[in-house]
């Protein structure tokens, strides 16, 4: 019932990469200072009800400086390298219940760090570790209650300058350092996240071929009943969680952005959008594709559906090494402005030309979303999108939309190894002057890319994205 902690063989397989997380720990240091010291707790268990918790998932920076998955957990790292890590003591009687533990004196050995105690010391020696160093670093506003313990431990060494103790003068958010680092995936994380694409890929075609056997049969089609299909398939090929709450959204609710696999009927006629992916060790698929359910799109379907595929590949050749995070937007943009002329979504005698329509962001009334996302051990990865060199370099504009004063900065120079998600969509909700025959439609089509010198690498692909191969997948 409780929390899915490590047993023995994963913890062997977390050993196969020590000096991979050392390596990570050693850089951190360099950037931390003189005197610097950093605390990096992992995330705390939570109640589901009563007794009984959430499925444990450790907090991200923690297992990107670590590799360690067991909750209770806290690392604290010096400038100079030493590492120390606290964790949960060994208990046999507790492990009856919950599961395995590494424990302190197995914990050097097989995670290399220098040194480990157990988490129930770590409030008396914090502040021993505290003592005579210049400055603290942890993640701001990461972790609830951490700065008051953080002030409540700095309070135990300022008891003690009489007898010459220094206290850190100096206190910095960690996020700072380990956003950039983890950025940039190393050629580990490449892999783990190319198969978790494998994998969620599986499941999409899994779920989509499903939605139309099913159907043919004459058989009564929920959300639930592909949202389970696609759970299925990211568990049976050792998956640990979804990596996002599932979107399977039949019909109008895929104008929804965040919608959930509820229990609203799929039917033969409409569209299915579906926006899921697996977590495999750590590290997240996101993939997203839009089919019909009974696998053969309507003509005005396949019409938006062309249409959102085109800017997509749009945006994908504006994604590669030297071009700007916005880049791909901006290219997604263009042409479903163009398109939504063509198509009738909007009236050119109202809203003018393309170039009009962007600079009105009348477009937003069919996609007000951006085209992409950092993604890594989060599904939404840490790091800044604007560029930290050209920070200064401001401009200020009006939205046209809400008359809101935005400030423009230079968006982020990809570099290869960054990997982000590629997204357009459009969603059509009836409205005034919008052709009856496109309401209640949402596509969304989602890949995840891997930026390389040359272009980028698409790593979702395993699932058909145009739409005569969806077809042809759904008749096998």
């Amino acid at each position: 019932m409780r929390r899915g902690f490590a047993d023995a063989s994963t913890m062997a397989r977390m050993t196969a990469s020590t000096a991979l997380y050392a390596q990570r720990r050693a850089r951190l240091a360099s950037m931390l200072g003189e005197g610097g010291i950093a605390i990096i707790p992992t995330a705390p268990e939570r109640l589901r009800n009563r007794d009984t918790d959430y499925l444990y998932r450790h907090d991200s920076y923690f297992y990107y400086l670590t590799g360690f998955t067991e909750p209770g957990a806290c690392l604290v790292l010096a400038a100079d390298g030493t590492s120390t890590l606290f964790c949960q003591p060994k208990d046999l009687e507790r492990e009856i219940w919950d599961g395995y533990r590494l424990g302190p004196d197995a914990a050097v050995a097989a995670l290399g760090v220098d040194a480990a105690q157990s988490s129930a010391q770590l409030e008396s020696q914090l502040p021993r570790l505290l003592e005579n160093r210049s400055r603290v670093w942890y993640p701001f506003a990461i972790h609830a209650g951490l700065a008051a313990r953080v002030e409540g431990w700095l309070n135990q060494v300022r008891a003690r300058v009489r007898y010459g103790a220094l206290c850190p003068a100096q206190q910095d958010d960690l996020c700072t350092l380990l956003d950039e680092m983890r950025l940039v995936k190393d050629a580990h994380e490449q892999d783990i996240m190319r198969a978790a694409s494998v994998i969620s890929a599986g499941a999409h075609i899994r779920a989509m071929q499903c939605s139309a056997r099913m159907l043919r049969d004459g058989q009564d089609v929920r959300e639930y009943h592909l949202d389970a299909e696609l759970q299925h398939e990211f568990r049976r090929h050792g998956s640990q969680a979804v990596a996002y709450n599932s979107i399977v959204a039949a019909g109008a609710n895929a104008c929804v952005l965040h919608y959930r696999a509820d229990a609203a009927p799929v039917r033969a006629g409409e569209l299915v959008l579906i926006d899921a992916g697996c977590e495999l060790d750590g590290y997240a698929s996101d993939i997203t594709r839009t089919f019909p359910a009974n696998g053969q799109f309507t003509g005005p379907q396949r019409a938006l559906y062309d249409l959102v595929l085109a800017s997509q590949e749009a945006a994908v050749a504006a994604t590669r090494a030297g071009a700007r995070f916005n880049d791909p937007h901006d290219a997604t943009v263009a042409v479903l402005a163009q398109g939504m002329l063509d198509l009738g979504l909007l009236d050119k005698n109202k809203v003018g030309s393309a170039q009009d329509v962007i600079d009105s962001r009348a477009y937003f009334q069919f996609y007000m979303h951006r085209t992409g996302h950092w993604l890594g051990m989060d599904v939404h990865d840490c790091g800044s999108y604007v560029e930290p060199s050209e920070l200064g370099q401001v401009s200020e504009r009006r939205d046209p939309l809400s008359g809101e004063a935005i400030k423009n900065r230079p968006s982020r120079i990809l570099r290869p190894g960054m990997v982000l998600t590629i997204e357009p969509g459009i969603y059509v909700r009836p409205a005034e002057g919008v052709p009856e025959a496109y309401w209640n439609t949402g596509i969304r089509i989602e890949d995840d890319a891997i930026v390389t010198d040359s272009g980028c690498e698409l790593i979702t692909r395993g699932v058909p994205v145009k739409a005569d191969e969806i077809e042809a997948l759904m008749r096998a």
